[in-house]
């Protein structure tokens, strides 16, 4: 799972990043707000934590520029002010939760473990599409019961495309989430591995889930629905 942090406090950033990554979490970070908002509304992130007092830009204002992209994605906010004004401020602009700093260690990893939990990205052992079934801890999957022996990046390709099916996903989009924005690798991986993919889903089924949709990037639905 990815999160991406938005802070400016450097100390305080790399603390939590050692103690997410320590639990596994896949990490991107920002300390500037102009730089975390084009981040943010990548919509490649599973949880943002968010700092309110940035340069550039607040964390309010953030929040109301993601949610305006149609950005889903949970948000933690982390500010120093406890008042009930700011709290309820933040809530209504549209973040999902908030942390008053100085914060304990276990009390963060909790409020993230919920934001994803209510995501659905966290506590499944499975989850399926039609006859596609992704088995999490085993990090494969099976169609009509056939197991697939994907790769890890085919695998991650396979769960990010399920988790956001029938929605169109363009070529940067998918390529920051599956390789990272800092990859050195070209574009047009995202092709290559759409190929082998669809080579293994197809053949055990004949149905095409993953659809090009010319000049922008692909979509996953089945044949039943209209593209």
């Amino acid at each position: 799972m990815k999160i991406l942090i938005i802070e400016d406090d450097q100390p305080l950033l790399e603390g939590v990043m050692a103690v997410l990554q320590e639990e596994g979490y896949e990490i991107d970070c920002a300390v500037a707000g102009d730089e975390g908002l084009f981040m943010a509304k990548q919509n490649i992130y599973d949880a943002i934590i968010l700092d309110i007092m940035l340069p550039e830009m607040n964390g309010f204002e953030i929040v109301k520029e993601v949610r305006a992209a149609s950005v889903k994605t949970p948000i933690l906010l982390l500010t120093a002010k406890d008042s009930v004004e700011d709290r309820v401020k933040g809530l209504d602009v549209g973040a999902d939760d908030y942390l008053i700093k100085p914060f304990a260690v276990p009390e963060l990893l909790a409020r993230i473990r919920v934001l994803l939990r209510e995501k659905g990205t966290i506590g499944e052992q499975n989850f399926s599409y039609g006859p596609i079934q992704l088995h999490i801890q085993e990090h494969d999957g099976y169609i009509d019961g056939n197991k697939l022996y994907l790769t890890t990046k085919e695998y991650e390709l396979l769960e990010y495309f399920i988790r956001n099916k029938e929605q169109i996903l363009i070529r940067d989009q998918i390529f920051s989430r599956i390789w990272g924005l800092d990859s050195d690798v070209g574009l047009g991986v995202v092709d290559v591995y759409v190929h082998h993919l669809r080579k293994k889903l197809n053949a055990f089924h004949d149905e095409s889930f993953i659809h090009t949709v010319r000049g922008v990037g692909f979509i996953f639905k089945g044949n039943d629905q209209d593209v």
